[in-house]
């Protein structure tokens, strides 16, 4: 008769004092697996490199974009060099309105917006500018999704305590 021991799990996982062995090594492969629970923490230090800016930008309530002194190109989401010519651009504020260039709706997101869903995401076009930037559309209902948004006027709003997040900044309706 095999005799079963208990033991106790903790916060910390469990202890093990006796790990099942079997007499004949040549039945290890019937041997159960040992699992340990183990706590991790891990400090992690991130650098947002060339884009710290864009995030001092979006702290201090406003968006910037970076444009090619050379070819004139600008881009909404900063290039530290340009996309069409290679040069190394200046950093630009964008305009304080844009509009809809195109949008979807999501029924699923990243942990971020999980209480969110269905949300919106949009491109958003700003005039003289020559790409699109990501965000949320908010303010308008995802369950009356229609193509009449494309190119309502929009104006940024940004989250009064940045957390040095992309989701610091999204749009409303003009």
């Amino acid at each position: 008769m095999t005799h079963k021991q208990i033991i106790e799990e903790t916060l910390d996982g469990t202890v093990l004092f006796n790990v099942p062995f079997p007499k004949n090594i040549a039945h290890l492969k019937e041997m159960s697996p040992i699992i340990l629970k183990h706590p991790y923490h891990v400090e992690y230090l991130h650098s947002y490199g060339q884009d710290s800016p864009w995030f001092a930008g979006l702290a201090n309530k406003k968006l910037l974009g970076t444009e090619c002194p050379k070819c004139g190109y600008k881009h909404t989401t900063p290039k530290l060099s340009c996309m069409r010519c290679g040069a190394e651009t200046e950093w630009k504020e964008l305009p304080p309105e844009g509009k809809v260039h195109s949008f979807t709706v999501c029924h699923y997101g990243a942990e971020e917006f999980l209480k969110e869903t269905p949300f919106i995401l949009a491109m958003i076009e700003f005039e003289g500018w020559n790409t699109l930037l990501l965000s949320r559309l908010v303010g308008l209902d995802p369950q009356q999704a229609n193509l009449k948004w494309v190119g309502t006027k929009v104006k940024p709003k940004f989250r009064r305590n940045s957390k040095f997040k992309p989701t610091d900044v999204w749009f409303v309706p003009a």
